[in-house]
């Protein structure tokens, strides 16, 4: 667990946590980079940020990074804490992804027996990458605070109904601009919660003892009033 007396203190901390968070982030692409390669339907998200690309003829990080800014707005015009990593989260996956399909070409598997192999060793770098990520206390991600979010307004509704809602929304809008769906999609969407709980066990982090930062603390640490 993270020592909230120590965490993000000093200029030196911030810039130290902010380059871990990046760093992760990289790591977090090649997750999601292996898990697009195994080719049998991307996670919910990937199917939105795919059908966005090749319906607009961008590249997969261009359609990453304009859905994760659009969804930083709905979170801040919801009032939701807003942290220098989520500006991270937003700018760095989708890019790194890009630089792995382009510097280290991985043949899609030959067969369903090798892809789904591919598909969980993404979801397990993606979930340990998340660890060192929310460790570094300088915020969550745009989606998941989204989630945070609507779940606080409509408390009559379990999140994880939300959670399927949300995921269910973006896989429809990614199917409809042509994103790939198939059984690669059930498993990112019923796989990643146990595979990230199980990583978080591994490593004995509690994801919810972790008080993150917000960008105007960052802010007076890094420019402190003289």
């Amino acid at each position: 667990m993270r020592d909230e007396l120590r965490e993000n203190r000093t200029p030196g901390a911030v810039l130290a946590d902010a380059l871990k968070a990046a760093a992760s982030l990289v790591l977090f692409g090649f997750g999601v980079f292996l898990t697009i390669r195994a080719d049998i339907g991307a996670a919910p998200w990937d199917v939105l940020n795919l059908g966005l690309s090749g319906t607009l003829g961008i590249l997969y990080g261009s359609a990453s990074i304009a859905v994760s800014l659009i969804i930083v707005l709905i979170d801040v015009l919801l009032k939701e804490p807003i942290g220098v990593a989520m500006i991270l989260d937003a700018l760095v996956v989708g890019k790194a992804v890009d630089f792995f399909n382009r510097f280290l070409p991985v043949p899609p598997p030959a067969s369903l027996a090798a892809a789904i192999p591919m598909m969980l060793a993404g979801l397990t770098v993606m979930a340990y990458s998340q660890y060192f990520y929310m460790n570094a206390a300088l915020g969550c991600g745009p989606r998941d605070t989204l989630l945070v979010a609507l779940a606080k307004r409509v408390r009559r509704v379990p999140i994880g109904a939300i959670s399927v809602a949300l995921l269910g929304t973006a896989t429809l809008a990614g199917w409809l601009l042509g994103g790939p769906v198939g059984i690669g999609t059930l498993i990112c969407a019923f796989c990643t919660g146990p595979i990230m709980q199980l990583a978080f066990r591994t490593v004995g982090f509690d994801a919810t003892a972790v008080r993150h930062q917000r960008l105007r603390e960052t802010l007076r640490v890094l420019f402190p009033k003289r």
